[in-house]
């Protein structure tokens, strides 16, 4: 678990454990061992009380972020459309 996390974020593995740590003594994570390896697990019960907390937020941010995602979309077909003018692919 620990090289994955490495891998993916690009950390040392002493800052891995630190994540890891804050995340247990937060009560988000459990950690139970097993042999040399210390396995985590995700609460569950402390991430939906942040999602029922967010929920009072998304409202303010649910709207800019998809009428961003609309600008994107239209930049991406309007780039697409330019690179087809330009290399003559769309010619009768």
């Amino acid at each position: 678990m620990c090289a994955v996390i490495q891998d993916e974020f690009r950390i040392s593995q002493p800052a891995v454990s630190q994540h890891l740590r804050v995340l247990r003594e937060s009560g988000l994570a459990t950690v139970r061992p097993q042999g040399t390896r210390r396995l985590y697990a995700v609460s569950e019960g402390p991430l939906r009380e942040i999602d029922v907390w967010l929920d009072h937020f998304r409202r303010f941010w649910t709207p800019p972020l998809e009428a961003l995602a609309t600008e994107l979309a239209r930049g991406r077909r309007q780039r697409r459309l330019a690179q087809t003018d330009d290399d003559g692919s769309d010619e009768s």
